[in-house]
């Protein structure tokens, strides 16, 4: 049984009469704990905490969890959760034999207002803890931000960077072929008229494979010419035939070339085809490697965009330049889904003074929301243009299931989300608002019904600083 006397020593029944903490004694319901046991998990009930000690236990989104502090009797929890009707962040489990009192949510509230020192004691509670918890979320919502970020980019770098190795290994392969080539042209005795053949014929190839139109390229069309090629390698008995005839196809040459370059050979048929292929497997091979390259060079740059690395915290940007780098790096979960993405960019949009690596997390959460919502299909819309004068608007909508009328007042308040247990902090779309609120001085604004949820951001051409 609980009784009041022991309640005199938990720090919130500081100031009030006995009579008042035998109300409190009264409601509450003693319960006993073992090492080990979880406490009080699922609802949200106040605890007195009287003997023994709790670890606080935090799920991670991930699904695993982790011990975050302690608590140790005599002391109290899970005011703020009740007050605000809440799930509370974490849950407890006993490290030791551990008694507790809890008191239901009606119950508490009723005695909270009709006693007032216990009132002012939580609040006096209320905003350092709620802070403290908030900047623990939002440290995590950034780490979060931080690996899918990393784990985006790193996912887009792998298939450049293989296939810029692939190719290089490749490129070798061909320029040991080259050399071989041009020992045969030795050994063979070849004239220095037929030589020039060779280059003429070597150059004729070469521009046509520069020249190629898509047509040209088109699967069926190679694959025709590559056929017919691979028949006259065979009748002159060049061996392993299949190896030339596909980058001769690919360049677009025809039997007539072939034709001339056996003529010009002779003997050295064989090695003249190996020399023009690898010649142009070598130029089809660098330009692989100059697009695996640009790729990433791309990537790099989006990063540094994205991140504002070598700028101070306020920069003059397109916010053009910003979205572009956002769905560069949120690209990986694109790519294995139906989701479009339309741009309805306005023209000469005017730039704009920001803090903008905390711009892109707005970008960030907004978008990877939208992703969300929509699964594995569906259209996303960003459209932008100028907006009081000398600032952008930006809107950033898609056409999913919407959000609820009676969850939408509540999509900006800290620790509230929609999403699974594990899979969400509830912070993303508050940190947004705040980003764009109260550093940039703008407006965050939500409009959804099923079919379209839009999220609406006006930025202001500077946030106005605060002169100290």
């Amino acid at each position: 049984m609980i009784t009041a006397e022991e309640l005199a020593s938990i720090d919130l029944f500081d100031e009030v009469t006995d009579a008042e903490r035998a109300a409190w004694a009264a409601v509450a319901e003693e319960r006993w704990y073992e090492p080990g046991d979880e406490v009080i998990r699922e609802g949200m009930r106040f605890v007195l905490l009287l003997e023994g000690r709790l670890d606080g236990i935090r799920e991670r989104e991930d699904g695993t969890s982790e011990v975050e502090g302690q608590q140790v009797a005599p002391t109290w929890m899970g005011a703020i959760s009740v007050l605000t009707e809440q799930p509370p962040p974490m849950w407890f489990r006993a490290v030791e034999r551990t008694r507790i009192g809890t008191v239901g949510p009606e119950d508490f509230r009723r005695l909270v207002f009709e006693q007032r020192p216990v009132f002012l004691r939580i609040m006096r509670q209320f905003r350092p803890v709620i802070s403290r918890v908030e900047g623990n979320e939002m440290r995590r919502e950034k780490l979060a931000s931080l690996g899918t970020m990393a784990a985006g980019l790193a996912h887009e770098l792998n298939n450049p960077a293989s296939a810029a190795k692939r190719s290089a290994d490749q490129l070798a392969e061909s320029l040991n072929a080259v050399t071989s080539a041009l020992r045969t042209f030795v050994e063979a005795g070849v004239e220095r008229e037929d030589a020039q053949k060779f280059v003429e014929l070597q150059d004729r190839a070469v521009t046509s494979y520069a020249a190629c139109t898509i047509e040209d390229k088109n699967p069926l069309a190679v694959a025709d010419r590559e056929d017919r090629l691979l028949e006259l390698l065979e009748d002159q008995g060049v061996r392993e035939a299949w190896k030339y005839a596909e980058p001769l196809a690919r360049a677009g040459v025809d039997e007539d070339w072939l034709e001339q370059l056996v003529a010009a050979a002779g003997a050295a048929t064989e090695a003249a085809v190996r020399w023009v292929a690898a010649s142009l497997t070598a130029r089809s091979l660098a330009d692989e490697l100059r697009e695996s390259t640009d790729r990433m060079s791309g990537l790099v740059s989006a990063m540094k965009t994205y991140a504002y690395m070598d700028q101070g915290d306020l920069v003059e940007v397109d916010v053009h330049e910003g979205l572009e780098a956002t769905l560069t790096i949120l690209a990986h979960k694109l790519k294995h889904t139906s989701i479009e993405v339309v741009r309805a960019y306005g023209d000469h949009l005017p730039t704009v003074c920001v803090y903008g690596s905390e711009l892109n997390q707005v970008w960030t959460n907004l978008l990877d929301n939208a992703i969300s919502a929509l699964g594995e299909s569906g259209t996303i819309t960003i459209s932008t243009r100028a907006w009081n004068s000398d600032g952008v608007e930006v809107v950033i909508e898609d056409d999913g299931p919407g959000i609820p009328e009676e969850l939408q007042r509540q999509v900006f308040d800290p620790f509230f989300t929609t999403k699974a247990v594990g899979e969400g902090t509830g912070l993303g779309l508050d940190t947004a608002r705040r980003i764009v609120v109260d550093r940039h001085q703008g407006t965050m604004d939500l409009e959804s019904r099923p079919g379209r949820t839009a999220f609406t951001v006006h930025l202001p051409r500077a946030p106005r600083r605060v002169e100290g």
